[in-house]
């Protein structure tokens, strides 16, 4: 087995018999180790013992007067943002189960309670999880999509994806000098150089897992748009137990449409205009990078109302060409049978 993503954090959970994952004292500790917790020199008395604290059982309960007690008020909102979180990861049978529930709240209130990056961790933790003995470098850089932004680049009927951040720090001359096969272009107009990863170099991912350095060619018919799909059809299987089939699409030609999910905001907005019969205009069609359809296993785990009906997916770039998918909206947003 080749390892990959060492710095998920997925080492410092246990696996339960069911394939869940339970949260360890190990993992918790590891957050106060972050940037965000930290002690630095102006740390105050406060916030020193509270980590001390938190460091020997990090379990215990806060008070709020402990909070109220740090005197720097990023750093009060820093720990509240941490406790809302993991007492959202204690509270939930195990981390699978914390994950959907922060976002079936989220959908209840209006609002996501916990910082983007860190459910976009668990994501990634849910991810390796699923894909642990997984030795197809390939199909591990089409999972990146669940927990990193990309770039997206048009050219001569491709759909490339390069890693955002990782473009952004090429662009600013971060990491710069070796010719790679993809141009991409920077919001800034600055040229960087990746190679693309696709079934002949997929090895080489290997070693390379957390440098984020390889493009990837996602658009129709390309074997990584394939690897996407079964990958999606893993995670709703995984985090749903529903079983489904999840097939690439040259375009929606379907008089008798029901249901459509995108899997980011800006595929959902278009396929919305779809369904309407309105059409696209040139630049919402070459932002919508890729088409699919789901079908259930079982016609009892689909809503009667639309059983037997296929479900339309999407992705999509925004307005400045960047791809952010939403891997949640796969968990609310397809027609299952109520319970």
């Amino acid at each position: 087995m080749k390892p990959f993503w060492l710095h998920s954090g997925l080492a410092l959970l246990e696996a339960d018999e069911h394939g869940g994952l339970r949260v360890t004292d190990a993992f918790l500790v590891a957050y106060l180790h972050r940037a965000e917790l930290a002690p630095i020199e102006s740390s105050c008395a406060a916030e020193l013992a509270l980590h001390a604290s938190l460091h020997e059982d990090p379990r215990r309960r806060v008070d709020e007067a402990e909070l109220n007690a740090i005197v720097d008020r990023d750093a009060r909102d820093s720990w509240r943002l941490f406790l809302r979180f993991r007492d959202r990861l204690l509270d939930a049978p195990n981390l699978q189960a914390a994950y959907v529930a922060i976002f079936a709240d989220a959908q209840r209130s209006g609002r996501i309670d916990v910082p983007p990056l860190l459910v976009e961790q668990l994501a990634q933790i849910i991810v390796h999880h699923m894909l642990a003995h997984c030795e197809d470098g390939l199909m591990l850089r089409v999972a990146e999509l669940w927990f990193r932004e990309q770039r997206v680049t048009l050219a001569d009927g491709r759909v490339l994806l390069a890693d955002l951040e990782t473009v952004q720090a090429r662009a600013a001359g971060a990491g710069r000098g070796n010719l790679g096969r993809l141009l991409a272009q920077a919001q800034t107009g600055t040229s960087v150089d990746f190679d693309v990863i696709d079934a002949t170099n997929a090895d080489a991912y290997f070693g390379r897992d957390e440098q984020h350095d390889f493009a990837v060619e996602i658009g129709h018919g390309r074997a990584a748009a394939q690897r996407l799909c079964e990958l999606l059809r893993r995670w709703i299987g995984h985090l749903l137990g529903v079983g489904v089939r999840v097939n690439g699409l040259s375009s929606i030609e379907d008089p008798r449409w029901r249901w459509h999910t995108g899997l980011d905001s800006q595929s959902s907005l278009l396929l919305d205009k779809l369904y309407r019969g309105e059409g696209l205009d040139p630049d919402e069609h070459r932002r919508l990078l890729l088409l699919m359809r789901l079908d259930f296993d079982r016609l009892e785990d689909q809503d009667p109302r639309v059983a037997g009906k296929p479900v339309y997916l999407a992705l999509a770039a925004d307005e400045a060409g960047v791809l952010r998918m939403k891997p949640q909206n796969l968990l609310f947003n397809l027609p299952l049978q109520a319970h």
